[in-house]
């Protein structure tokens, strides 16, 4: 066997990454996943239902009017003593239109539309939070792929290498030079490739179907063209203040705290008194008669009032609630601690994660380096009669492993940093630079939350 042939199984993970000049890059990715990803748009959807909660809120403080129509229709059959028979029947028809306007409910709407803003600003840091997964959801989908993708390309060469091997053996054995066992042992390990390849190729397949759920895009030769490593904070200490200020998560718990204090101010509110104004007017009339005469009867009517009521004693339900939303208030305050403490220890992990990455590539690269010439040199041993075509084969086995290690450290190096970029807060849209239409939460908000009428949303629908 030639010697340039160890070299083509070498070079696999080389050829693997020769990408044409059309090929889809990890930027087109990371943008089609902010713009299409169904989790993400559904995240948004149900911010913009969140956002409703404050026009719903404002509606407190504005009039309402309603109107009551009732007709009611009798009627009577009556007989006289001369054996007359007369009918009557009467018509009695109200129409009243009322309207009434707070005046003054204790804070309580005021306190309500506070703490609904402040539910909605938790929703918006918890929407680039999903944001963040979305983003490295993309990016580790787009590294898997590539990774399989190597390792399948790795696994086909070591079958062809092998069965080489499988022919080589053969020859020898037919020219008195090998045993039957050299044959079967090359045989085995050659059954052995094949089967990594198969499951090699599973696992590329799903990688691809991983990719398309959560880009849309069907991957085809893909090429990473996005330098994640200027991004990243440089020491660990830098990485943790970052997340520490800048971290969706802890924002989205320090609103959550804001929500709660408001929520305790609007139920307090109920203890104080309500004032509004009430105002009515109306007309009713009847229709009523006999066979021969008919008679209309209309009264015309309006009234005005002021409306205060004081409470003085709900049962201790209001003090229930009003002692339960303090509790709740506490728990808001721990649970960001709590995340603060996540934050800082995945920030803390992922830096680990990076750091270690990096290093397992260069020894992974010295590693396949080795490995090379071993087989080089096991190659010409064998030759000379020194080694057996069990050592080929080993020394084969362990260039495969050391080559895969290699993409498989890639993966996680670039993995690794996408991690640590979310736990600081930077994978966003923004952050990365992403040519996409950035969707802007606010827009909903300030077109509905003074919206006085209407079933349309602003979209149309």
């Amino acid at each position: 066997m030639r010697i340039c042939q160890v070299w083509v199984v070498a070079s696999a993970i080389v050829l693997a990454g020769s990408i044409p000049a059309a090929a889809q890059t990890l930027t087109q990715t990371l943008e089609a996943a902010y713009s299409f990803n169904p989790t993400l748009n559904a995240a948004r959807s149900n911010l913009r239902a969140i956002d409703e909660n404050i026009a719903i809120a404002r509606s407190g403080n504005r009039p309402t009017v309603s109107a009551n129509v009732n007709s009611t229709t009798s009627s009577t059959r009556s007989r006289l003593r001369n054996g007359t028979d007369v009918t009557t029947g009467t018509r009695p028809t109200t129409i009243d239109l009322t309207f009434t306007q707070p005046l003054f409910q204790g804070f309580t709407v005021r306190n309500t539309i506070r703490q609904r803003e402040s539910a909605v600003k938790a929703e918006r840091a918890s929407l680039v939070d999903t944001e963040q997964l979305i983003l490295l959801d993309a990016a580790t989908a787009f590294a898997d792929v590539i990774e399989t993708r190597q390792i399948v390309s790795l696994r086909r060469n070591d079958v062809a290498f092998l069965g080489e091997q499988v022919r080589a053996a053969q020859d020898r054995f037919e020219v008195g030079e090998g045993t039957r066992t050299d044959v079967s042992q090359a045989e085995a390990r050659q059954a052995e490739a094949r089967s990594f390849l198969n499951f090699a190729i599973s696992d590329m397949e799903t990688a691809e179907a991983t990719y398309f759920q959560i880009t849309g895009l069907e991957a085809r030769t893909l090429r990473n063209n996005f330098n994640v490593e200027r991004l990243l904070p440089k020491t660990v200490d830098s990485a943790v203040s970052t997340g520490q200020q800048t971290h969706p998560a802890i924002e989205a718990a320090l609103f959550n705290v804001d929500t709660t204090i408001f929520n305790v101010k609007a139920i307090e509110g109920e203890f104080l008194p309500s004032v509004g104004v009430t105002g009515e007017i109306g007309t009713a009339w009847n229709t009523g008669g006999g066979s021969a005469l008919a008679s209309v009867e209309r009264a015309d009517s309006a009234s005005f009032g002021l409306n205060v009521s004081i409470p003085l004693y709900q049962g201790g339900a209001v003090s229930a609630r009003v002692r339960q939303a303090k509790q709740q208030v506490g728990t808001a305050r721990i649970q960001v601690d709590e995340t603060r403490d996540l934050v800082r220890q995945r920030t803390l992990a992922a830096f680990a994660t990076y750091v270690a990455s990096v290093r397992t590539i260069q020894d992974a690269r010295t590693g396949v380096f080795a490995q090379q010439l071993a087989l080089q040199g096991v190659i010409e041993e064998q030759r000379v009669g020194q080694r057996t075509t069990l050592d080929v084969l080993d020394a084969q086995r362990d260039l495969i492993n050391a080559q895969i290690t290699l993409v498989s450290a890639e993966r996680d190096k670039e993995v690794a940093a996408f991690s640590l970029l979310t736990t600081v807060g930077s994978l966003t849209a923004r952050s990365l630079g992403l040519a996409v239409q950035y969707y802007k939460p606010e827009e909903y908000t300030n077109v509905i939350r003074d919206k006085w009428f209407g079933f349309r949303t602003p979209d149309g629908r």
